[in-house]
Formats: C-alpha cells, structure tokens, sequence
C-alpha cells in the first residue's frame, strides 16, 4: 500500500512538470457525464434494476454508493482533481442531491446502440442524452421563477461552459460476442460510432462546447471476458487477454479517434478531447508490479479461486445455492493489490492509477499540460 502510495505521488509530480503543449481549457464550473458502469454514481441502482451489496464501496464510502468498485471510479477522481464535488446521479432523487456543480448520467449495463428487450440496462446513450435535454429544460424553468433554485441547479451559463465527458462503448463491443463473430463485430463500428456522433451532436446544438471522449479499455483483459472467452490457451496474448476482444477494442477505437478529429475540425468552436484509456490500463496490466500490485487479471471480490476467482453465476457480495452448496462472493483481504474489483470493473487503486496518468496530458489528443490549474491541486 505505502509502495503504491508513493507511485502515484510520483507520477503526479510527472504530470505537473510536463513541457507546455497545446492549451485545452479545463476549468470548468460543471461536469455533465455520459456513460457505462465505468462512471455510473448511482443511476442503476435508483432506478430499482439492480442492487450492489457489501463489499462494494469499502474503501472510500465504506458502505455501496451505487459504484461498481471497492471505491471511488475513474470520474470521482478527475472531478476531485478539478476541486469539484462527485457527481449526483440523475435518478437519485433520496437526500436532496446537488446539481449544482453538474449531473451524472451513466448507467452501468448502458450501450451506445439503443436499447432491446434483451438489454441490461434501457438507458442507452441516446436515452441519457434526452435525460440531459430534459434535465436542461426542467433547470431553466425552475431558474425562470426567481426562487432559489440556483443553489442547488446549475445557472444557464454553465451548460455552454461546461464539460460533458464520455465514458461509453464497452458494452457495445463486449455483449456482442456473446453473439456475433468478430468480423461481425467490426463490421459493426461505424454504425454504433454514427448513433454516438448523432448523440453528440444533440449535446452541440443544445450549447456543448466542451467535450472529453474516453476509448474503450482493453476487454480481453477482463476477468469475465478471460473466463468465458479464454478457456483456449492460443485465443491469449502475452498477457492472459482474450485477443480476439482487444482487437476489436482496438478498431473501435481507431474509428472513435477518426471521429473525435473529425468534430474538432467540424465543431470550430468547441474543444473536442480525446482520452486513450486503452494504452493506460493495458500499461498498467502489462506492467502491473512496477506500479504496485500483485494481480493484473484475477478479481479481488468473486468465487472460485485462483487463477481468476470468477464465477458469471454469482456477483461480488452475493450469496447463492451452487451446486448444492452455499457459497459467497467474497472480498480478498486487501483490494489495493489487485487490478480488477469484481471480474469487470477496476478497484479504487487502480481507478487512482489511471486517474494520475490522464491528468499528465500525455494520453489526450490533443495533449495538455498547460493551463490546468487543477493539477496543481491533486488529492490522491
């Protein structure tokens, strides 16, 4: 723990004293988040679709918030860095939730590609943006009658100086193998990329301006992907990941690129950035004891055992008859040595892990590194 402690202080210093490089505007008075479970703060779980049990939230909550971790996600931490608070997720309606500071629209299980009747989750990107549009309007009507809504809403101008960041796709590309052959899994980017541009866009023509893209992580390197996908040693890379899945997160993205350089040269106006979370979490996983932790693969909360600890019949926290036995989806005794939390999501540390490497600038198109004050003011 102190060892990873010290990493990351470490490469936070590297992302304070990087070079100059192209200016990106980042001190924004909102955020408004677009997602999967990779950045949903609650929405599934108010909706009533899904419950998460203890241990989920130990770390930093000490009990579930609607996270799919041990801890804080990806965007608790960027919103941290940017001294604004964790987002409140649109759906949460219990405690008086702030809006103030912006919204959070993802939700785990969500996909780009509109929702089926087989879907996880209904709220599909183009969902969670007619969320926002009503979200909006609902804020400028209430802001209209002169009470004090203000101290709970964002006031109008925060919508154009805002910023609205994209975690989504994961989904889109994981659960269609479960049905498709990877040639019919590339052959289907370009139409899930024209639903998040036809989203996008919608977001622009309401006043966006600001928009931060993330790419898909490497799914043959998560644990549920390993299991079902890896039972063959040859569909493994070096690593232990399913390649067959990188390669089509890898196509993915090399078109979510093209399109995020697309709208930069389109959208004249607006800062369009594009986040490669891919290289960062592969780089973790490829070099996962350089950085502190002793399983880049194996989830810390499941059942099973090594060497993956996984079982799909039974989430983290969970207990269930298999087989005739009862059994429980345990936690392991320190979550900071592991990559992965619960099969499919990354644990605090390694949220943090990545979080750090972000804000150095390196892993945006275009870089940053000048004019964020906010990465003077780390808290990890």
């Amino acid at each position: 723990m102190a060892t990873k402690t010290c990493i990351l202080q470490f490469l936070t210093l590297i992302s304070i004293s990087l070079p100059l490089s192209k200016s990106i505007h980042f001190d924004h008075p909102a955020v408004f988040n677009f997602g999967d479970s990779n950045s949903d703060t609650g929405n599934l779980v108010s909706a009533g679709i899904e419950t998460l049990l203890s241990p989920n939230g130990q770390i930093y909550f000490k009990n579930p918030s609607g996270r799919y971790s041990d801890g804080r996600l990806i965007v608790d931490f960027l919103m941290n860095a940017m001294e604004l608070p964790f987002l409140n997720a649109y759906l949460d309606s219990v405690g008086l939730p702030s809006f103030k500071k912006g919204c959070n629209f993802a939700a785990a299980g969500s996909t780009i590609l509109p929702a089926t009747a087989t879907s996880i989750c209904p709220f599909s990107f183009g969902i969670q943006v007619n969320q926002f549009l009503r979200f909006k309007a609902r804020v400028l009507e209430l802001l209209a009658k002169g009470k004090n809504f203000s101290k709970y809403l964002p006031t109008e101008d925060f919508f154009s100086k805002g910023l609205y960041m994209f975690d989504i796709g994961q989904n889109d590309i994981a659960g269609a193998f479960y049905s498709k052959t990877l040639d019919q899994i590339l052959a289907s980017i370009p139409t899930i990329l024209a639903e998040f541009e036809t989203g996008l866009k919608k977001l622009y023509d309401q006043g966006g301006r600001n928009f931060w893209i993330h790419n898909t992580g490497p799914l043959g390197c998560l644990t549920q992907n390993v299991a079902k996908f890896g039972t063959d040693p040859s569909k493994l890379d070096e690593r232990g990941c399913v390649s067959s899945h990188n390669e089509a997160t890898k196509l993915f993205n090399l078109q979510l690129h093209a399109l995020t350089k697309k709208l930069q040269g389109q959208y004249a106006d607006a800062n369009v950035v594009y986040v490669d979370i891919f290289s960062i979490k592969y780089e973790l996983i490829s070099n996962y004891s350089r950085y502190g932790f002793e399983q880049p693969i194996m989830a810390c909360c499941g059942y099973g055992g090594p060497p993956l600890n996984y079982d799909s019949q039974i989430t983290c926290g969970q207990t269930k008859t298999l087989n005739g036995t009862s059994v429980t989806a345990k936690g392991c005794s320190d979550s900071t040595d592991y990559v992965s939390w619960d099969g499919i999501h990354y644990t605090e540390a390694a949220n943090q892990f990545v979080s750090s490497k972000i804000l150095t600038g390196k892993y945006s198109d275009p870089p940053f590194s000048d004019k964020m004050p906010f990465l003077l003011k780390l808290k990890f």
